[in-house]
Parts: structure tokens; C-alpha cells; sequence
């Protein structure tokens, strides 16, 4: 079921730790700035599911519940800090961004939210791979440039 727009466009920036995620936010932020006035701004950060196989392989299948509760909070506690890190850099423009954080496969977070809040727009960063890695590990801007249901800003850093 999608969301009922409000008539602002709805533009999403995909964010994650690298720096070319939040060069792509500021880049949005200054160069499309006026183009974006009468839009909602979406800050999106997806966390892949925390891999807990070598805590139990590492305690013979029997980990300290403990450990696993603290290991979760903590892997939410990242996702949660990098919203904040791009709510401050929204901030410094004077914008004050939804926040939208998601558990799962990045490149299918990010599409899926596309299609759930209704985005407009999507904004990612380029990590700049080579043919080679993004072969082998694939690209999450390519991913969404391919599957997203909007147009896709690509923003690289420069090199």
C-alpha cells in the first residue's frame, strides 16, 4: 500500500558511513537547494541484518543472550547515529529531514522504500568501485539506478 502524498515532491537521500554518501547529501543540499524548496526531504539509512554466525559458531551454538542483546543495540545504536550525523548536516542548510531507517539488504531497502513512501526522487552516493569490484560485490547505486520506481541522482565525488 502506498502513502498518500502531501503534494511536496519527495526526494530521498540514501545514506550509510562512507564519505561519498554524505558528499551526496551536501551536494544536494547546496546545489539543488532552491529546486527543493517545496519538497520533503527524506534522510535513509538501511542496516544489513547483523550476522551472528561466527558468535555462535565462536561459543559452540550457545551464546550469552547477553551478548546477542548487546550486539543488536549496538547495530541499531550505528544506524541511529548516522541519521543523526545527516540530520546535523541537514541542519547546517536549515532543513529539517524525515528519517527513515530500515533493517535489511541496502540495495532492496532503499528500492523498497522508494516505492513505499512514494519517492519522487532518489539520491545516492558513488563509492567510485572499479568494473571489476562492483562485479563481484555490485553497486548499490547501480542496483537502485536499475530497479528504483523513480529517477536516480547518482552524485560522485570527485576524483
Amino acid at each position: 500500500m502506498v502513502e498518500e502524498k502531501s503534494g511536496k515532491k519527495q526526494v530521498m537521500v540514501a545514506i550509510d558511513d562512507s564519505d561519498c554518501s554524505k558528499h551526496a547529501l551536501r551536494w544536494t543540499l547546496s546545489y539543488l537547494k532552491d529546486s527543493l524548496a517545496d519538497s520533503d526531504i527524506i534522510l535513509f539509512t538501511a542496516q544489513p541484518q547483523l550476522d551472528l554466525s561466527s558468535v555462535y559458531a565462536s561459543s559452540y551454538g550457545a551464546a550469552p543472550i547477553e551478548l546477542i542483546n548487546s550486539m543488536q543495540q549496538n547495530y541499531k545504536n550505528a544506524a541511529l547515529n548516522r541519521i543523526e550525523e545527516g540530520t546535523k548536516i541537514c541542519a547546517e542548510s536549515g532543513v529539517t529531514p524525515k528519517k527513515v531507517m530500515e533493517f535489511g539488504n541496502p540495495k532492496e531497502a532503499i528500492c523498497d522504500a522508494v516505492e513505499k513512501l512514494g519517492v519522487d526522487l532518489l539520491i545516492v552516493g558513488s563509492h567510485g568501485k572499479g568494473a571489476l569490484e562492483r562485479t563481484f560485490l555490485g553497486s548499490v547505486s547501480n542496483y537502485c539506478v536499475n530497479k528504483a520506481k523513480c529517477p536516480v541522482l547518482v552524485v560522485r565525488t570527485k576524483a
